[in-house]
């Protein structure tokens, strides 16, 4: 089975990627480099997200910013520091999300419920309560917890990471049935896990998501990228006016 694609899909929708990974937790590649092979595929944002936790949080997120505001005025995608909060006690998250937004973080993930990882059980719904910008990879995640991220308009992951994908088709049915927001992300380690956005659109048809509503998910990631612009722009004139 095969899908054509309408050109002006691939003028419209060109991939944004709101989860990856750097050499500051467990990627292959610098900042400069990640950014500069996305935008050579057609990138229009992306964000990084590496690997935190209690131990390097103060660590990582200060250098992901710093590199993110020396790279900005040399490249013409929008690049946004992030934060994956990854395997962290229930009781800790919510000051991790809250510590990753006061270090710079642009938008915090935590890692969530998937099949393919001994996550403890919870975590997806302590990851909404705490106001996470997306839950990555939410598993086989509950009724109780999608109601919950479509009150708190967080963001669930279709994932092109591949163990993590085993539950892409259930997540897209039951966030589609519920109203929650999706996005897809490429949770990319390595150079060869960047995805075009032609690619992404085939991710998502193959969870089952009907091609009316494919571009909403592009859509949809675009708009967190704009508030997050947004907010930085707005506390940035605050700062200059002080």
């Amino acid at each position: 089975m095969s899908f054509t694609f309408h050109p002006l899909f691939l003028y419209l929708f060109r991939m944004i990627d709101l989860h990856t990974h750097t050499i500051f937790s467990d990627g292959e590649l610098i900042p400069f480099e990640l950014v500069r092979r996305a935008q050579a595929i057609g990138y229009t944002a992306i964000a990084l997200t590496d690997h935190l936790d209690a131990s390097n949080i103060d660590l990582i997120i200060p250098r992901i910013v710093k590199a993110v505001e020396a790279l900005k005025p040399h490249v013409s995608i929008d690049v946004l520091p992030g934060a994956e909060i990854t395997h962290a006690p229930l009781e800790m998250i919510a000051d991790l999300v809250k510590e990753a937004r006061n270090l710079g973080a642009k938008i915090v993930i935590v890692h969530g419920e998937t099949v393919a990882e001994p996550v403890i059980k919870g975590t997806n719904r302590a990851a909404i309560q705490a106001g996470a910008d997306i839950l990555s990879h939410p598993g086989m995640i509950n009724i109780e917890d999608l109601l919950l991220a479509k009150e708190k308009h967080v963001f669930l992951e279709i994932t092109a990471r591949r163990a993590h994908a085993f539950t892409n088709g259930y997540i897209a049915k039951e966030a589609i049935k519920f109203g929650v927001p999706l996005c897809i992300n490429t949770d990319a380690h390595s150079p060869s896990d960047l995805i075009t956005a032609e690619y992404a659109r085939t991710i998502l048809l193959g969870a089952g998501i009907e091609e009316n509503r494919v571009d909403s998910v592009f859509e949809n990631s675009r708009s967190l990228v704009d508030k997050v612009l947004r907010r930085s722009n707005a506390q940035g004139d605050k700062k200059e006016s002080q």
